[in-house]
C-alpha cells in the first residue's frame, strides 16, 4: 500500500465498520482499501456484478469484503444497511457521468439520482447506526461543484448538490453526534477521465494548470478520508475539503 499510510496508526479504525459505495473501482475502491489496511471492516459496494467478481477473485485485502448495491433503488438501500449491524463510517463515492447525453431528461435525471439523491438515500438510511457510534460521513463531491463543464450539465448540478447536502446534513445530524464533510476531487487518473488522460495534448493542457504540474491519482484522496474520518478532526463538520492539486485556483 501507499508510504502515506504510515503517518497513521496501523490501528486507527480497528473495530469500525466502514461503507464505501462505488468501491468496486476508482476512487472509491482506493478509499476501501485505505480503510482496511488501518483495521477497519470495510463493504465496498459496487453496481457491477462483473467487478465484484473480479475483484472478489484476486489477492484479498484483510478486512474488505466486496458486495453489490444499487444505490438508484430505495428499498435495496434499506435492505443492504440493515444487514450491516454496526456503522461508524458512510463514504458516499458512487458517481457517474455522461458526456455529451446530459441534455436529455432521462439522462440527466439518472446522473442526479446515482451522485446526489443516494447520497441522500444513504445518509438517512445509516442513520440510526451513524447515531449509535455517534460516527461520520463523507461525500463525495467534485471540482465541478465550482466550475462548469458544458458537457455534462447534471454532472455539474448533482456535485453542487453535494456540498450544498453535505452542508444541510452537517446541521440536521450534528446535535446526534454525527459529522458530515465532503471531498473535492480535482483530475485524477481514474476509468472515468481516461479519455483525458490518454490524450497527450489534453493531459498536459490540465497538468500545467495544477499546482503541483501533475495528474492527482486515486490514491490521493485517501488520506483526506482517512484524516476527516478520525479522531483528528473531531470538530470538522459541513466542509468540502478540494483534493485537486491546486487546479481550482489556477488559470
Amino acid at each position: 500500500m501507499h508510504d502515506f499510510l504510515q503517518s497513521f496508526s496501523s490501528n486507527l479504525f480497528a473495530d469500525k465498520t466502514v461503507l464505501v459505495t462505488g468501491g468496486s473501482s476508482g476512487i472509491g475502491l482506493e478509499i476501501a482499501r485505505g480503510f482496511a489496511h488501518l483495521g477497519a471492516r470495510v463493504i465496498a459496494a459496487g453496481s457491477s456484478t462483473q467487478k465484484i467478481q473480479a475483484l472478489a477473485a484476486q489477492a484479498a485485502t484483510p478486512g474488505l469484503s466486496f458486495k453489490r448495491l444499487d444505490v438508484g433503488d430505495p428499498g435495496a438501500i434499506l435492505d443492504f444497511v440493515q444487514t450491516l449491524g454496526t456503522l461508524d463510517i458512510l463514504i458516499n463515492a458512487a458517481g457517474i457521468a455522461r458526456p455529451g447525453d446530459e441534455y436529455l431528461d432521462e439522462v440527466f435525471q439518472n446522473v442526479i439520482d446515482i451522485n446526489l439523491t443516494s447520497a441522500m438515500r444513504l445518509s438517512m438510511a445509516a442513520l440510526p447506526l451513524l447515531e449509535k457510534s455517534r460516527g461520520s460521513i463523507i461525500n463525495i463531491a467534485s471540482m465541478l461543484s465550482y466550475m462548469a463543464d458544458a458537457d455534462v450539465p447534471a454532472y455539474c448540478a448533482s456535485k453542487s448538490g453535494v456540498v450544498g447536502l453535505t452542508r444541510a446534513l452537517s446541521h440536521r445530524f450534528g446535535p446526534k453526534g454525527i459529522r458530515v464533510n465532503a471531498i473535492a476531487p480535482g483530475y485524477h487518473r481514474t476509468d472515468m477521465t481516461r479519455g483525458l488522460w490518454e490524450d497527450a495534448k489534453a493531459a498536459e493542457k490540465i497538468e500545467q494548470r495544477t499546482a503541483l504540474k501533475r495528474w492527482g491519482e486515486a490514491s490521493d484522496l485517501v488520506g483526506a478520508a482517512l484524516f476527516l474520518s478520525g479522531p483528528a478532526a473531531a470538530y470538522i463538520t459541513g466542509v468540502t475539503l478540494p483534493v485537486d492539486g491546486g487546479y481550482v485556483s489556477g488559470s
